[in-house]
């Protein structure tokens, strides 16, 4: 087990950006707990937030609009992204820390770099993930049976890059679980609706999170370990994004079809948003060098934007 130890002052990770409010204004003794979860980089827990936002967001428009329980399912997903994600971070770092210490980029993560033991981890681990789930229950059964079934997917993803060049695909099935689960949450049930776009969830991380894995991917080679960057390469991925592109935006036309939205007015807004979300994502593709790590996490971390494109058209047509 690895021995803490404190790190000096003003040190930080490698892989947060530069001034997050952790680094400046979170207590010292918080800190490595703050990073273990990623509260120093946001954008984790927009793309675990986005789908949720989906899901409730469709619900509405084809279930008569926002009712007063909607806002806390959607303060409710809020928070549980924040937790969820921080758990989920917290085990793969648990799980990758070997790894993480021969990545340079990961290296300086607070288990590699002995700001916080395995054991503490687990204990921080254990009581972000009991919060969410006083959260999860406050909602209807269905709802929380698929939020309780998301862990074993939680669980599954830090291996997949051991034994499959797709790990994509399996943060793609964790990460976009989130419209499922508010979905029922409003709706009290699941159709083949919200799971078309629970599929174009999926679609969507393999493009973005292709991207992100472009900035490893020398290292991983070197280590042994698997991804869809290295298995495209620099010069296939273009392509590969692209077909990742045109699924994500026909899967979600179709969801958004698929749930009989009432209106053409209403339905157009919403397919709009489809078309918004899409054009985010080609101006993505247009601007790729995947020889290029920094602008990869500038391409990468854009997504929160792509994502909620389509959740501001869908909650406005809610209002037509």
């Amino acid at each position: 087990m690895t021995t803490p130890r404190q790190m000096p002052e003003g040190e930080t990770v490698a892989d947060a950006p530069d001034g997050n409010w952790v680094d400046r204004f979170a207590p010292r003794a918080t800190r490595p707990f703050l990073r273990l979860s990623r509260a120093d980089r946001p954008i984790g827990t927009w793309l675990l937030l986005i789908p949720c936002f989906w899901g409730l967001a469709l619900a509405a428009v084809s279930h008569a609009g926002f009712g007063l329980w909607d806002l806390w399912i959607a303060v409710g997903c809020t928070l549980g992204a924040f937790l969820m994600r921080g758990a989920g971070c917290t085990w793969n770092d648990i799980t990758d820390r070997e790894i993480d210490a021969a990545v340079a980029r990961t290296k300086s993560r607070p288990i590699p770099s002995g700001q916080v033991s395995v054991k503490q981890a687990i204990v921080w681990m254990a009581v972000q993930a009991l919060v969410a789930a006083m959260i999860l229950f406050t909602f209807n059964a269905v709802a929380i049976g698929l939020g309780v079934a998301s862990l074993a997917l939680v669980v599954i993803y830090p291996f997949a890059k051991r034994f499959t060049w797709w790990p994509q695909v399996f943060l793609g099935l964790a990460f976009n679980w989130g419209a499922l689960v508010a979905w029922a949450a409003h709706t009290g049930s699941l159709s083949a609706t919200p799971v078309v776009l629970w599929l174009s969830g999926i679609a969507w991380t393999l493009f973005y999170d292709t991207i992100y894995a472009h900035q490893d991917k020398e290292d991983d080679a070197l280590i042994g370990v698997k991804s869809t960057a290295r298995l495209f390469g620099d010069e296939n991925t273009k392509t590969w994004l692209r077909g990742f592109l045109i699924a994500a935006v026909l899967l979600m036309a179709a969801a958004v079809l698929m749930a009989g939205i009432a209106g053409l007015p209403k339905l157009v807004l919403a397919l709009a948003g489809v078309a918004g979300f899409g054009w985010h994502m080609a101006q993505q593709l247009a601007r790729l060098e995947t020889t290029d790590p920094a602008q990869c996490l500038i391409l990468f971390r854009s997504n929160r934007n792509a994502g909620l494109i389509p959740a501001l058209f869908l909650a406005g047509a809610t209002l037509l």
